[in-house]
C-alpha cells in the first residue's frame, strides 16, 4: 500500500504547528504520511519573519509579510505559550511577558528546529493551484519554484491550508484620497515608526493594528496622532497628543473631515482597516469565504472543510488564542487524517458549526469572547494527545491584560504574569517599554 501524502500550504505558526503535530506522532512510533510543506517566503515563521520589503518581493510576488520594526507582543506571551515547549525551555530561564518580534521569532524557530522537520519545507515555492479529482480522490497541487522558475505538480491525499490571513490588506477608498498631499498606506506596508517622527498622522481604524501602530508612532516621536472609528472608540487613556474621532468622511488637500463635523490637518494616513481571507490558489468548491470571526461556517470544529473532509484549514479564526490554539487545531487535523478521529455526517458537522456560530452571535463582551475561544480550544485538546494546559488560567491572564491596558495603554507591557506551563513568575523587563528603543533580542535578554 502506497504511503499517503500530505501537502501543507504555509510555514508560519499554523503550518509549523501541523509539522510539529506529525513529528510528535512519529516520535510515538506512528507511521505518518509523506509530508511536503510549501512556503513562498525564503524562510519559515510567516508573519514573524520580518522583511523590509513592501509591495512585491524579490521574486515579483506580493509581499506576504505585515510585520514592522519595533513590534513587541501586544498580548502576554503566557497566553500563547506552547504546551509542549515553554519559553523557559527555550531561553533557559523565565523572561518578561511582552517580548519583541525577534524574541518570539526565535522561540517559534526553537520548537521546529528541535523537531527537525525543516527538510519537509520547500521554501521560495508558491502554490498556484489546488484541484480535487472526485474519481481518484486525490488533490493535484501545482507550485512555482520561484528561485529556479519551474512550475510543477504533484498529487496528495490531503491538503492543509495554513497560509494565514494577515497578508492581503482590506484597502477602502475615501473621497479625496487621490489628491491627498501626503503618504497613504495600509498597515500591511507599515515598516518603521521613525518615518512619521515629527508628523501629524491619521490612523483609520480602531482595532489592534490601530492601537499598536499608533502607539509605536507615539513612542518614536510623531507630533500628533488622530485615530478614527466606525462603531466605537478604543477608549484608552491616550497621551495628550492623541485624540479619537468618529468615522472619516473625506479628505480635501491635507485636511481630514470626520463624522462629528471636526477636521484635522495631517501629513500621513495609515489604514488599519483589516485583512481579507484570500486563497487565489483554491477553486470555489474548496475556498473558505468568511469575515474575521471566531467561528466561521464551513469548517467543522474550525478545522475540517465540511464539503471535502480531506481538506483542512488551520488558524482561520479571529484570534485571542494563537500559537496554542493552532497546535490544538493541528493535532486534531492530524488525528482525522490518520484515522484516529471519525467524523460525523456532513449534516451533523454543519449543525455543529451552526450551533457554535450562533453562540458567537450571543457574545456581548471581550470576556465572553475569550472564554468562547478557550472553550473551543479545550474541545479540540480533549480529543487528542496534545498536552492540556490551564485554559482558565490563560483566560484569567487575558482579563488582567485587558484591565492593564485600560489603566495604562502606554505602560501595560511593563507588567508580568506567571507562566501557565511552568507556574513560574515572569520577571519585569529591565526597561520600561516607552523608554526601550532597542527591540533586539540581545538587548531584551540582557539582565
Amino acid at each position: 500500500m502506497n504511503k499517503k501524502k500530505l501537502a501543507i500550504i504555509g510555514a508560519g505558526p499554523s503550518g509549523l504547528a501541523q509539522l510539529r503535530a506529525f513529528q510528535s506522532a512519529q516520535n510515538n512510533g506512528e507511521d505518518i504520511p509523506e509530508i511536503v510543506c510549501y512556503e513562498k517566503q525564503s524562510n519559515w515563521g510567516g508573519l514573524w519573519n520580518y522583511s523590509w520589503r513592501t509591495g512585491l518581493d524579490e521574486n515579483g510576488e506580493p509581499v506576504h509579510n505585515s510585520m514592522y520594526r519595533y513590534l513587541w507582543s501586544n498580548g502576554p506571551k503566557e497566553c500563547l505559550e506552547f504546551a509542549d515547549y515553554s519559553f523557559e525551555e527555550h531561553f533557559g530561564r523565565p523572561i518578561a511577558s511582552y517580548p519583541p518580534r525577534e524574541v518570539l521569532f526565535d522561540y517559534i524557530q526553537g520548537r521546529i528546529k528541535k523537531a527537525g522537520f525543516r527538510d519537509k519545507i520547500r521554501f521560495s515555492t508558491a502554490v498556484r493551484n489546488v484541484e480535487y479529482c472526485e474519481k481518484s480522490e486525490m488533490f493535484t497541487v501545482t507550485v512555482h519554484d520561484l528561485v529556479n522558475d519551474i512550475v510543477s505538480s504533484d498529487e496528495f491525499d490531503n491538503v492543509v491550508v495554513a497560509s494565514g490571513h494577515f497578508s492581503t490588506p482590506n484597502v477602502p477608498y475615501y473621497e479625496g484620497f487621490d489628491s491627498f498631499g501626503g503618504r497613504i498606506l495600509h498597515a500591511h506596508d507599515f515598516r518603521d515608526a521613525l518615518e512619521f517622527k515629527g508628523k501629524d498622522i491619521l490612523i483609520v481604524g480602531s482595532s489592534y493594528s490601530a492601537e499598536d501602530i499608533g502607539s509605536q508612532c507615539y513612542k518614536y516621536g510623531a507630533k500628533t496622532i488622530t485615530s478614527c472609528y466606525r462603531s466605537a472608540p478604543m477608549g484608552f487613556q491616550w497621551p495628550d497628543n492623541w485624540e479619537e474621532k468618529p468615522a472619516l468622511q473625506k479628505v480635501s488637500g491635507n485636511t481630514a473631515f470626520f463624522a462629528d463635523g471636526s477636521t484635522k490637518d495631517v501629513d500621513a494616513i495609515i489604514l488599519c482597516t483589516g485583512y481579507l481571507h484570500h486563497f487565489p490558489f483554491l477553486p470555489d468548491s474548496l475556498r473558505l469565504k468568511t469575515n474575521n470571526i471566531l467561528y466561521p461556517l464551513g469548517i467543522y470544529k474550525g478545522v475540517v472543510w465540511e464539503k471535502n473532509t480531506k481538506l483542512f484549514y488551520i488558524g482561520m479564526q479571529d484570534q485571542w488564542y494563537t500559537f496554542n490554539m493552532f497546535d490544538a487545531q493541528a493535532w486534531y487535523a492530524r488525528d482525522v487524517m490518520m484515522g484516529k478521529i471519525s467524523l460525523p455526517s456532513i449534516a451533523q458537522m454543519q449543525a455543529h458549526s451552526e450551533e457554535w456560530n450562533d453562540k458567537e452571535g450571543t457574545l456581548e463582551d471581550a470576556k465572553q469572547m475569550i472564554e468562547f475561544q478557550g472553550d473551543y480550544t479545550q474541545m479540540l485538546i480533549d480529543e487528542t494527545d496534545y498536552p492540556s494546559f490551564d485554559i482558565a488560567g490563560v483566560n484569567a491572564t487575558f482579563y488582567k491584560w485587558k484591565k492593564d491596558k485600560m489603566e495604562d495603554i502606554m505602560g501595560y507591557r511593563n507588567k508580568s504574569y506567571p507562566s501557565l506551563i511552568t507556574g513560574n513568575d515572569s520577571p519585569p523587563h529591565h526597561t520600561a517599554w516607552l523608554d526601550e528603543l532597542d527591540d533586539s533580542m540581545t538587548s531584551y535578554l540582557k539582565t
